[in-house]
């Protein structure tokens, strides 16, 4: 069986237009088999860009797990003076990003595999809506990977459905020692706040509580 997260979808390739209408973006994407969302926005992702705070206008930030790109172009047309890192593990998705990028003439959109992203870039924003079916290990693996590269009082903002988990993520983080935070709840998703304001590791230091 082909997954959105495998490297190379077995999956044959049938592409569908969809039409993203979100605050601050309006634009036509091509989404594929093989690629999460196939065929339509998925509904955690129109939580997400229409209730993320504001991006910032410059500096780097993340997509992660970018799919066809909903959330990596809405973030290049809000912030066009900010560097947009697409990251995904699945080639047919990367390629579909960089083609919907490409066409909608968002040169500020950079497409890559998530070891391909040079180490010293340091994010001053993250979104996702992250690949929860990954399994635990591998996603806690995966967003401690980024979010350690958040700036100092950088902010990743994540959307996960209540079903999925979202509630057991954000005791996780917080037991990390990330402030998270609910930010907003519709549908049964979760838009948590993750703040790199603290130390990302417990040792000794404050565990916040879970708001």
């Amino acid at each position: 069986m082909s997954h959105y997260f495998d490297e190379v979808p077995a999956t044959p390739s049938a592409e569908v237009a969809v039409d993203v209408d979100v605050p601050g973006a309006r634009f036509t994407l091509r989404t594929d088999r093989g690629v999460f969302s196939h065929g339509r926005l998925d509904a955690g992702t129109a939580v997400l860009l229409a209730h993320a705070p504001s991006p910032p206008a410059a500096g780097d930030v993340l997509d992660l797990g970018c799919g066809a790109g909903p959330i990596a172009l809405t973030l290049a047309t809000r912030s066009p003076a900010a560097t947009v890192w697409a990251v995904d593990v699945n080639a047919r998705a990367r390629a579909l990003c960089a083609e919907n990028a490409a066409r909608l003439g968002l040169s500020n959109v950079r497409v890559a595999a998530p070891a391909d992203v040079p180490v010293t870039i340091r994010l001053a924003t993250i979104w996702s809506n992250p690949p929860i079916r990954i399994g635990k290990p591998a996603l806690h693996a995966a967003l401690t990977t980024w979010l350690e590269r958040l700036t100092p009082g950088g902010l990743a903002v994540l959307v996960v459905h209540k079903h999925l988990g979202a509630d057991s993520l954000q005791r996780w983080l917080t037991d990390q020692g990330w402030r998270t935070v609910r930010r907003y709840s519709a549908r049964g998703f979760r838009l948590l706040t993750v703040t790199a304001d603290v130390v990302p590791h417990l040792g000794d230091c404050e565990k916040f509580p879970i708001v």
